[in-house]
């Protein structure tokens, strides 16, 4: 296939990268001029503009966009809606608001895929988990690049209709949230515990065999291994929050208790005023599985 990729950060290179390593061609655009350049090196034809990579693409296109939530998203598909019609397909990769997905989708000459993306730069090898909206027409006709972006033919579906797949990973990062506060508050009990533990052996040990094993855990193993038991100077501030919002807004809405993820995201909130363990170690979870910069103690904190 002829994959046109929008948005060159670290998700937008996988996404490029992991198509071309399928044997996919694949078009690139940034803003970035260094970004596009390293795509380049990868394989990629370079664009100039986004009606540039549109005139490069040819006949019916298809269009990754992997820019920020929000703004970004509109204002790019403003850009292409000269160059698109209703048998072209463009596919947002980021974590937009399902609602929004739903309006874009209603705008948007070309169909429009809303497509969550689990896993982070972290799964840049294995593959991402994707969940998908949208006509399924449009989903069958991306499949190829579905299979080579994500960990293969199963970790990629349609979800449903335009919303659906930003509603899953919606609700996906509500539970995300959840989990890690479950491991930070085991974890934290066993740091000012009664005995003396290795923390990073606990993990360790959890994740060959135990009910509790999985991913996170594995990288709960890897921080305590490259931080410390005591977590060094990891700070107490965990960032983000917006998913977890949507999520416990959306289930006030539909009026279905989630008690645990609403406190996961209340206690996220509340790491930005003062200091826990548990929420510590949800900091540098973070930077396992999205890289994300990790919040450090000054002196004397």
């Amino acid at each position: 296939m002829e994959l046109g990729v929008i948005g060159l950060g670290r998700m937008g290179q996988i996404v490029a990268n992991r198509s071309l390593s399928a044997g996919h061609d694949v078009v690139a655009f940034d803003l970035s001029a260094e970004a596009t350049a390293e795509a380049a090196e990868a394989g990629a034809e370079p664009a100039d503009s986004v009606g540039d990579l549109c005139d490069r693409l040819g006949g019916e296109k298809r269009i990754w966009l992997m820019v920020p939530a929000g703004d970004a998203v509109d204002a790019t598909l403003a850009d292409l809606e000269p160059h698109l019609d209703d048998d072209d397909v463009v596919v947002d990769g980021g974590n937009s608001h399902f609602e929004d997905s739903v309006r874009r989708a209603e705008e948007t000459d070309a169909a429009y895929l809303d497509c969550g993306t689990s896993g982070g730069p972290a799964s840049a090898e294995a593959g991402f988990s994707l969940m998908v909206g949208g006509p399924e027409w449009a989903y069958e006709a991306l499949v190829p690049v579905f299979d080579a972006v994500a960990t293969g033919p199963d970790g990629h579906d349609r979800m449903g209709e335009s919303g659906a797949g930003h509603y899953v990973k919606m609700v996906h990062n509500g539970v995300e949230y959840a989990l890690m506060q479950a491991y930070g508050e085991g974890f934290e009990l066993l740091a000012d515990g009664r005995y003396d533990l290795d923390t990073e052996s606990v993990a360790r040990t959890w994740n060959n065999g135990a009910v509790i094993r999985s991913w996170l855990l594995e990288l709960c193993e890897e921080a305590f291994r490259e931080e410390g038991s005591d977590l060094g100077d990891v700070a107490d501030h965990v960032a983000g929050g917006s998913t977890g919002t949507w999520t416990v807004q959306e289930a006030l809405e539909q009026e279905v208790p989630v008690p645990i993820i609403y406190q996961a995201l209340a206690e996220r909130f509340d790491s930005r005023n003062e200091g826990r363990f548990s929420r510590r170690l949800a900091n540098r979870l973070r930077y396992g599985f999205g890289r994300h910069e990790v919040a450090r103690r000054s002196d004397g904190e």
